[in-house]
């Protein structure tokens, strides 16, 4: 009986350790999302300007008006 409450312990012990560091992976996944989404944001903002500079370039460009109306 004494053995089977040691045991029991031992398990509940073992879970509170691996409920902390799960929380701790959480934190750590939760913090690195949060980094990626802001880069991913920067780098989607990126994306457009370049897009509307070479939007711009390609207006300049002789003849792409012509192209257009084709």
């Amino acid at each position: 009986m004494i053995s089977e409450f040691l045991d029991l312990s031992r398990k509940v012990g073992q879970l509170a350790e691996l409920a902390t560091a799960l929380r701790r992976e959480n934190a750590e996944l939760r913090q690195r999302c949060a980094a990626l989404d802001e880069e991913n944001a920067d780098l989607v903002e990126r994306i457009d300007e370049a897009h509307n500079r070479v939007a711009q370039l390609l207006d300049r460009l002789p003849g792409s008006k012509v192209q257009e109306a084709a």
